[in-house]
């Protein structure tokens, strides 16, 4: 009789389909590989210290794939990063390998959406479970990605090796905050519904191809390193520092987008023809913006 449980299964089938050693490589990680907070913390931590949040397959018509084997090609080989629904499955594959026990999540974001405006489902979350305890870890969330597992309860105050979070509930559901500027922002609204592959398929088939999705049209990327927060919105560069204060600047040529795209967000750049022009028209879009403005 087999007694093997689903949750056993997808730990099996992460540890044979993940290349682990390669992925702890390209995180920089030495550490234990056993099911602790200590290890979900550092991994998660330098897992968005590593992989930037980018959108440029979508912005240049390029698939976005999610099967294990296309996120292994184009994230750890290929030294690019993803959006939400490719960075919290790659690391899902990681931390069930690790002997995690992980449920797939989905969320309404609400950062800057008006109040009263429903948006669809596009995000991804993971349900971590450490011994007793769950925890909500997301590592594709941009220039806010937790940068560390907050634990499942409720109006608690979090720290992170960044912002403080916290949970609290509306209608039913949890609304995940973090604390910005001396204000707690609503980043996104979630049940604690399991959501499988074939679900994240087709909220990410929405974000490639809806005429109206920021994605296909703007470039969002961003990146965090243990002192600051790195966001790049189109043309303008903004650097977060821990603690402090911002500074912004617009990039005015190709030639800086790359530079920028390379050494600050650390992307290896697709061989794709319409890189440039791309960029070039988001440069003067934003140059006939100012013009009218």
């Amino acid at each position: 009789m087999n007694t093997t449980t689903s949750q056993e299964t997808e730990a099996i089938r992460a540890t044979t389909e993940i290349d682990l050693d390669a992925y702890l490589q390209r995180i920089g990680y030495t550490g234990e590989r056993t099911p602790t907070l200590e290890t979900l913390r550092s991994i998660q931590r330098l897992h968005v210290e590593t992989f930037p949040f980018e959108n440029l397959n979508p912005l240049l018509g390029i698939p976005v794939l999610l099967d294990i084997d296309a996120l292994q090609r184009k994230m750890i080989y290929g030294g690019r990063g993803g959006y939400c629904f490719e960075q919290n499955r790659l690391l899902s594959f990681v931390l069930k390998a690790l002997g995690f026990r992980v449920r797939g999540l989905a969320a309404r974001v609400l950062w800057n959406v008006p109040e009263g405006e429903t948006k669809p489902i596009t995000h991804q979350v993971l349900r971590v479970e450490v011994g007793d305890e769950s925890y909500l870890v997301d590592v594709g969330f941009g220039g806010l990605s937790p940068t560390g597992p907050l634990r499942l309860a409720l109006h608690t105050v979090q720290t992170t090796p960044h912002e403080p979070f916290r949970l609290i509930e509306l209608d039913d559901e949890l609304v995940i905050q973090a604390y910005v500027k001396e204000e707690w922002k609503s980043l996104y609204r979630l049940t604690l519904r399991e959501f499988r592959l074939p679900d994240y398929q087709m909220f990410s088939w929405y974000l490639c191809t809806y005429p109206g999705s920021y994605f296909t049209s703007s470039l969002a990327v961003a990146r965090t390193i243990p002192d600051r927060r790195y966001g790049l919105r189109n043309t303008l560069l903004t650097i977060h520092h821990l603690g402090g204060a911002s500074e912004q600047r617009e990039l005015t040529s190709v030639a800086e987008f790359r530079t920028v795209l390379k050494d600050i967000f650390q992307i290896q750049l697709p061989e794709a023809p319409n890189l440039d022009p791309t960029l070039q028209r988001l440069i003067d879009e934003a140059a006939a913006a100012k013009i009218t403005a």
